[in-house]
Order: C-alpha cells, then structure tokens, then sequence
C-alpha cells in the first residue's frame, strides 16, 4: 500500500496534522509510539489553548480521539521510525520492529528528548516539582522557590519567565561562568530574588511525594550543599528525535529539519517537518499544532498538484 502522506509523531502537531490530512480525505498513516510527546510528563499544563489547567495524560487522550475521528487516518502506534529515504517517486519509512511503510509524502513531527541529568530523584519527581520547560510551568510556582540547573540561554530564559511567579530563584551553574547571552543575564544578575551559584555539581533531587530540594558538591571543594526548594527546573537543552531522517534531509547544527516557516517545507521536496524537531525557535506545543497545520495544508496543495501533472 502506497499512501498520499505519513505523518511520523504523536505529540500536538502529529495530531494536528492527520486532523488537517483527514480533513482533505488524504490517505494518511500516523505512526508513533504514543499520543501527547513531551507533554504526557506534566501533571498541569496550564497555556495549552481551550482548557486553562489539563494534564499530559488527558491532553494525549483528546489528541488521539480527534485524530482517530478522521475516517482516511490509519494510526499504527508502538512504532518508532528508524529510517528514511527515498525510493523512486516514493518515500520509504522503516519501523524499528522492520516493517515498511511508503507514502507519496511525509510529514515529520517527531519531536525532541529534554536532556536530562540522570540523577537520583530525577525521573521519580518528573512532573512532580521536576519540570523542563518555565514556559510551560512556571505559574504552577507562583511564590514558591525554586532551582534553575542550566547557565546557558535555556538556563537564564528559564529564570526570566519564573520571575514573573517564584519568590526565589537559584540559578545552578556546573562551571564558573555562566554561558547563556549576556543581556539575558544582565536582566537576572541583579535581582534580589535571584541566587547564581556557580560550581555546581547536581548530585540528587529529594523529596517524598513530591520535590522537597536537592543536594550538589561544589566542584572545586567537593563540599556537599542542601537547597530546600519546591520545584526544579533541569534546562539543559533538548536533543531532536531527527536520527532516522539526517541521511535525507538537510538538519543544522544541532540536528533540527531546516524548513522553510512559511510552509514548513525541509530542503527536499515532499517532506515537511514541524514542532521540536524542526528549527523552528519556539518550542511550545500550540505553535508546534500551527505549523504542523500548514505542513500539512502544503502537503495536500503537492499532492494535487502533482496529481494534476501526471494526469
């Protein structure tokens, strides 16, 4: 079976994308390993439009039931993709399990992996006062004290957006110096509400059923240190999810699909690419869902298009 489009992710623009696909009668496969991305992981997610607080869970829930409601969209989940490449007039996508799967176009929204620290704490207290994304959480923190770990530009946007919430900020820097821009950090350095620490190696989040603080070594003494804190924010970057694909499209530096952002279009013709795995410079679920949309609009205008040519 040939189809007119695979959309390869199940986050926000995987959903939004096969709804849009559905929606012009496209033969469409979505294949991912799950519904909701990223998300899933977020007890309240409080700026996704429509619903003012409503979990990963049930935010993954609602995606699936309305990319399910289109008649033309297959959906074969517990599959990640492995592989890429063209084939002809036609594009092959290989599943880790082996299968093949071959479309007339494709639709990448993979997404992206938080780096994460890999400490003790840290997946036990995920979505339970360990986040990753201010822009996501922040309000969930409003006069609370928290930890940003990361001196990079994640790091100091992080410690911007929770100002507008937390009582206090500790910004926990492993090197000496941080990294991030310097007019960012000129906003924070002076903030009596912010606390930079540098030297700091993360060793442990603690808590019981919830984040109660963490515990680092200074690199230099090698002298553990307690904060008492109620949220920690790991801002350490992101990894995209693009291996399967680098071979067939053209990626930057840090692995994302460069497109073209007014139709979402990659350096080869027929693939489009969308949300966190993309170059796109804001990673936030409802702009993620827009831009997967018009990848999915450009798709059906190829489609036709081509129809017509070879016609």
């Amino acid at each position: 079976m040939v189809y007119d489009l695979i959309i390869i992710g199940g986050g926000p623009a995987g959903a939004a994308a096969a709804v849009y696909a559905g929606r012009k009668k496209l033969k469409t496969l979505l294949l991912a390993e799950s519904f909701g991305g990223q998300s899933v992981a977020s007890d309240d997610i409080q700026n996704w439009i429509g619903d003012r607080s409503i979990s990963g869970v049930n935010l993954a829930k609602k995606l699936e039931d309305h990319a399910r409601a289109s008649e033309s969209v297959e959906i074969i989940l517990g599959k990640r993709a492995t592989m890429v490449k063209k084939d002809g007039e036609e594009f092959a996508v290989t599943a880790q399990s082996g299968e093949e799967y071959r479309a007339t176009t494709l639709i990448v929204v993979s997404g992206a992996r938080r780096r994460t620290l890999n400490i003790p704490g840290e997946k036990e207290f995920s979505g339970k006062g360990v986040a990753y994304c201010a822009t996501c959480d922040a309000p969930i923190f409003k006069g609370k004290t928290v930890a940003v770990i990361g001196g990079g530009n994640a790091g100091l946007e992080a410690v911007v957006d929770l100002l507008s919430y937390a009582a206090k900020v500790y910004l926990l820097v492993r090197s000496d110096a941080v990294k991030g821009d310097p007019v960012t950090f000129a906003k924070i350095k002076n903030s009596s509400r912010v606390e930079t620490v540098y030297q700091a190696e993360i060793r442990e989040i603690l808590g019981d059923k919830f984040v109660k603080g963490l515990r680092y070594a200074d690199t230099q003494s090698g002298d553990g240190k307690n904060l008492a804190l109620d949220g920690v924010f790991v801002e350490i970057g992101s990894l995209p999810n693009s291996d399967f694909i680098k071979d067939a499209v053209r990626l930057n530096e840090r692995g994302e699909i460069i497109i073209d952002h007014k139709t979402a279009a990659s350096s080869v013709p027929g693939i489009w690419a969308a949300g966190d795995v993309s170059d796109s410079k804001y990673k936030q679920n409802n702009i993620s869902v827009g831009d997967a949309i018009k990848a999915a609009l450009s798709a059906y205008e190829y489609i036709i298009n081509r129809k017509k040519l070879l016609n």
